[in-house]
């Protein structure tokens, strides 16, 4: 790789007749966004990028010069951005660019005019987007360039999953990682040319500068247009060949057991055995990693590598929520930590990961100690509650506290979740936002809280001090200068747990009790401090495949901890889902949908139609809401979405689904299918997990088929880089092992029937299926199951059966005998 100087003096090279890719040019200091082994994750922040210019090339470009700062008077004349839903584009509708949306007037006008096409992607809690939009897209001279020698392009990544894909892949291929915002140069048909992410607005000592790369492109269409052409055509072809993914010849899919070793010594390789997660910095939560790590403890946990996958994915959530990755005062997770220890975060939050680690640290809960021995011999006279798993309540509060978060501050009032809250807001009223301002605590702040005295202490002590001790405050803050760059969070300090309570305890002679109680009402008093100041921006953008998510995350875990509050979240959301974004008519979902005037929903128009992540995230939600709630509507609804996913993305040629539909992506220069479990898993893998789920609530040979081609597909992916495909990897091993039909036989509000569902929830058996049969031989589970009408209640009772390869267990009325069998 070239450093950003050398690259200043040399132009760019062609590539090479036939060498298929673009030349590659990085900046020194820019973290490639990859986990151990694998490509760039998805779906991760930029923050996490230098601020040097990631740039990639087919052409060579000549130097520009500097040019003025930005205009000091902003520029309030709307663009066209300012008729958009999209907050993200709202952010942009006052820049002195001729902004486009992605559409068809943009490419119509880049032909006519024959301009190249500039692309700029982001969303809108994104750090760096919201620097380069200050810095390069308000400065005037910028915004001519911009106007007058290109068709700018603003796309939301959120809302146009298949564009950001599409050119995150170019930019990925031809340079050494990606990330937002994006930056793309295309021709007028839409293939990609010189590609890259944040560039500051001139050129520095070792980056290059946004104007320089304007004018280079400016004068390179001009004077090389034809070669320029030739080559973006040339990597298109190359990409399409790379990202190709088809059964091929292949009939079956590889060996489940190979490839799940292979993912766990991967994983294993890379483990940070001192504080938990799988890098070095930046540190992202994993859920889909976690996850894999559960379901490989479940398979061999009498083996001696069981047992490390369960300490790794124990020992990684514990150092996570210990963490300032977690939100001490308001609870939820931010983005990622910038450093190995889970302290100083990226603060953004982000939905979709409240949604999966409140999933994760719920099976955590499962997967913890057996019950305590008074628990083995309860009775059906004790309420459902009591047949709970006892596991180690740490992860349940964890859990807990994530949708407390989502309840409070993500939350649309008719029930849908919104996308995100940013890291930047002002430190008071009036003030430039400056990142974590709104989370970051000063000694004094802490200490004019908190001045109570604590009695029984074994030196004068007051909360505050007890608080900062147990929390790791310094007076002169504990962030480290390397990780403030400029310089906005000095004498600032992120709560991190430093000591157990027990040693907090032991430190000043106090109770534990008392500890935890004096800590807890002084987070208390800290939030409700927090209140008055300046809150981040709220993207109220709601997203159908994040509101699945989050569906998932309500109804496992209120299924999990036996709390039918939650599980009306998860309702709640469903019925959101149904009744905002869903369209009766067509049968198809809505990708997105907006909060207008006095909280109402509003939707884009036309609608921005449902990409394949948002069929596979809701069918995975309602179907994690039947087992919860064992309401067969939701049910009902999950099977025919899938048939409409399966209508609209399925290769009927090659296996798989592609991301997007055909329509809906003409004129991109790709058609994907999403390869990676990155910070959402790939609607690939939950597919192929939604499939055997709904082969086993109706028997369909079908769903089963498509599984397995899916799977077929995928083969060598999974085989060369399994640890890219955790979530794929544990479908895989699913499909290959015997799916349990567990049947409930009983009146869904009975107590005995809740005794024994309570049972299931508390154990923790990924590759299952719960299914409630209540005797109606017309119901819709009966006529997809003929088999259930042969199963009887026993002397009255609820009673359960446990089914597999077609045959089904002796009755069972005792949850704690139901418990024995499967978990034994």
């Amino acid at each position: 790789m070239l450093g950003a100087r050398a690259w200043l003096g040399r132009v760019l090279l062609l590539p090479r007749a036939g060498a298929g890719l673009a030349a590659s040019r990085r900046c020194p200091g820019v973290w490639p966004r990859t986990w151990p082994h694998r490509s760039p994750s998805r779906g991760s922040s930029s923050r996490d990028k230098d601020r040097s210019a990631t740039v990639s090339s087919s052409v060579p470009m000549p130097a520009g010069g500097k040019g003025s700062h930005p205009s000091s008077t902003p520029q309030r004349v709307p663009n066209r951005l300012i008729h958009e839903k999209s907050p993200y584009l709202l952010q942009h509708a006052y820049n002195p660019v001729d902004w486009y949306p992605w559409g068809q007037e943009a490419f119509d006008k880049a032909r006519k005019e024959n301009k190249p096409i500039f692309l700029s992607v982001g969303y809108s809690t994104c750090h760096w987007c919201h620097m380069m939009e200050e810095e390069s897209f308000q400065n005037e001279e910028i915004g001519r360039l911009l106007s007058e020698d290109f068709v700018s392009v603003k796309v939301d990544r959120e809302e146009r999953p298949d564009v950001d894909k599409v050119y995150m892949t170019f930019v990925q291929a031809t340079s050494s990682g990606g990330g937002w915002p994006m930056n793309v140069w295309l021709t007028p048909n839409l293939q990609p040319f010189v590609g890259g992410t944040y560039f500051p607005p001139e050129d520095g000592l070792t980056r290059v500068g946004f104007r320089t790369v304007l004018l280079r492109i400016r004068e390179q269409w001009k004077q090389n247009k034809n070669t320029l052409l030739e080559n973006s055509q040339r990597v298109t072809t190359a990409l399409l060949a790379r990202s190709e993914i088809s059964v091929g010849d292949r009939q079956l899919p590889p060996s489940a057991a190979t490839v799940n070793n292979r993912c766990f010594q991967q994983l294993d390789e890379g483990y940070d055995e001192e504080y938990g997660g799988f890098a070095e910095a930046p540190k992202f939560p994993t859920p889909v990693i976690l996850s894999f790590l559960f379901s490989y403890w479940l398979s061999h946990r009498l083996t001696q590598d069981g047992s490390r996958a369960q300490q790794m994915a124990l020992h990684t959530l514990k150092m996570m929520a210990n963490g300032g990755i977690r939100d001490h005062v308001g609870q939820g997770f931010h983005r990622y930590s910038t450093d190995r220890q889970w302290h100083v975060p990226h603060f953004e939050k982000m939905l979709y990961d409240q949604a999966q680690l409140a999933v994760a640290y719920s099976q955590a809960f499962q997967v913890t100690p057996d019950p305590s021995p008074e628990n083995r011999h309860l009775t059906l006279a004790a309420p459902p509650k009591a047949f709970l798993l006892s596991g180690d309540e740490f992860y349940s509060d964890v859990a807990k506290g994530i949708l407390q978060y989502v309840a409070r501050s993500l939350s649309h009032r008719s029930g849908g979740f919104y996308s995100a809250e940013d890291a930047d807001s002002p430190p008071e009223r009036g003030q430039r936002p400056k990142e974590g301002a709104y989370y970051v605590w000063t000694v004094k702040e802490v200490q004019q809280l908190l001045p109570e005295p604590v009695l029984g202490a074994t030196e004068p002590l007051t909360s505050g001090q007890l608080l900062m001790k147990h929390y790791g405050l310094t007076e002169a803050g504990n962030i480290s200068p390397s990780q403030d760059p400029k310089g906005e969070l000095q004498g600032q300090n992120v709560l991190t747990v430093r000591y157990s309570l027990e040693l907090t305890a032991a430190r000043f002679g106090l109770d534990v009790e008392a500890v935890r109680t004096l800590l807890n009402s002084g987070l208390e008093k800290l939030f409700q401090a927090r209140k008055h100041r300046p809150k981040p921006h709220l993207d109220s953008k709601m997203l159908a495949a994040w509101n699945g998510l989050m569906v998932s995350g309500y109804a496992v875990t209120g299924a999990v901890l036996g709390q039918d509050r939650l599980i009306n979240y998860a309702t709640n959301g469903a019925k959101f889902l149904k009744r905002h974004m869903f369209d009766v008519a067509s049968g198809r979902l809505m990708r997105t949908c907006y909060t207008g005037p006095g909280g109402t929903v509003e939707h884009s128009n036309p609608p921005c139609w449902g990409f394949l992540e948002d069929y596979a995230f809701v069918v995975r939600g309602l179907l994690d809401l039947y087992e919860a709630s064992q309401e067969s509507a939701w049910l009902e609804w999950a099977l025919r979405l899938q048939d409409t996913q399966d209508k609209l993305f399925w290769d009927s040629q090659g296996g798989g689904y592609f991301c997007s539909e055909a329509e809906l992506g003409a004129g991109l220069p790709l058609r994907l299918k999403d390869d990676q479990d990155g910070a959402e898993p790939s609607a690939n893998s939950v597919s192929a997990h939604n499939l055997l789920r709904l082969h086993g609530f109706t028997g369909h040979k079908d769903w089963m088929d498509k599984c397995v081609c899916l799977l077929t597909a995928f083969s060598e992916r999974m085989r060369r880089v399994p640890v890219a495909l955790p979530e794929m990897v544990r479908a895989l091993s699913a499909q290959q092992q015997t799916l349990k039909q567990i049947v409930i036989c009983g009146d869904r509000q009975a107590k005995d029937t809740k005794a024994l569902v309570q049972c299931v929830h508390s154990v923790y058996i990924p590759n299952k299926v719960l299914i409630l049969a209540d005797g109606d031989p017309s119901s819709f589970l009966s006529r997809q199951l003929p088999f259930l009408s042969t199963l009887r209640r026993l002397e009255d009772q609820a009673t359960a059966y446990v089914c597999e390869n077609q045959a089904c267990s002796v009755p069972i009325t005792d949850p704690c005998e139901l418990r024995k069998l499967l978990h034994p």
